[in-house]
């Protein structure tokens, strides 16, 4: 499956790019039918996925944090939803159903995966913001013995320091400096949010763009779905870069 959607986007990426470059009108024609064969296959092969998507939601909603409970749980059914959406769109393109206004369907599509998105996004907000607070604390014990210095050479002591009033400006950006540190730090010790947090953000411009909400193009579009599509390969060959739960 993430091969097969690797690529349609790569398709989709190549089409742009010999549009642009002047590529000849048959050569485009060939390259948007092999698309459109490569996306009418993956929905075939996401007949059951509705199915497989309640059955996530179902195990989601005995985790014992709430947060990840509602985030985790709300996305699997927005996905289910999609799902359902898609397999109407199977029917109609391949000529079971063929009064399905596709428009619709495909508008309702998008927007469930969209929901679904905002909800990975949000629990890999969640994620991050708990992490950064276990470092942070974890900083700060480790400063009470090395004399105000954080790992990385940034004194948090001193003149002018967060603990000094009317620090203004500098003591603002030296907090978001730190910020920022904290978030690299905890970005490269945690691989699998890291990969989720790239492929969700990639995985989200495709409904922005097919909704309307926000015009990125062919080119963007392609690229962002192959760049989510080679990650989702690659937690495949590596499940320990999987988030869970």
């Amino acid at each position: 499956m993430g091969k097969l959607r690797a690529a349609q986007y790569a398709c989709s990426l190549l089409g742009h790019a010999l549009q642009r470059h002047g590529a000849s009108p048959e050569l485009q024609k060939q390259i948007r039918q092999l698309e459109g064969h490569l996306s009418l296959g993956r929905k075939l092969l996401r007949l059951g996925n509705s199915a497989d998507a309640l059955e996530s939601a179902k195990r989601a909603v005995h985790l014992s944090d709430v947060v990840l409970r509602f985030c985790i749980t709300v996305s699997h059914l927005n996905r289910a939803l999609y799902f359902a959406c898609d397999n109407v769109l199977w029917a109609g393109k391949s000529g079971l159903a063929p009064r399905v206004d596709q428009e619709k369907w495909a508008q309702r599509s998008f927007r469930y995966y969209l929901f679904s998105l905002i909800m990975n996004l949000s629990r890999d907000a969640y994620e991050i913001r708990l992490l950064m607070e276990q470092e942070s604390s974890a900083c700060s014990r480790r400063m009470k013995g090395s004399g105000g210095v954080v790992s990385g050479g940034i004194e948090t002591g001193g003149p002018g320091g967060p603990g000094t009033p009317g620090g203004g400006l500098p003591q603002l950006a030296l907090k978001l400096q730190l910020q920022i540190l904290l978030l690299a730090r905890v970005l490269r010790g945690h691989p699998p949010l890291l990969l989720d947090v790239v492929r969700n953000a990639c995985d989200l411009f495709i409904p922005l763009d097919k909704l309307g909400l926000w015009r990125c193009g062919p080119g963007i579009v392609g690229l962002c779905g192959l760049v989510s599509s080679i990650l989702s390969i690659l937690t495949l060959i590596c499940p320990w870069l999987r988030l869970k739960p």
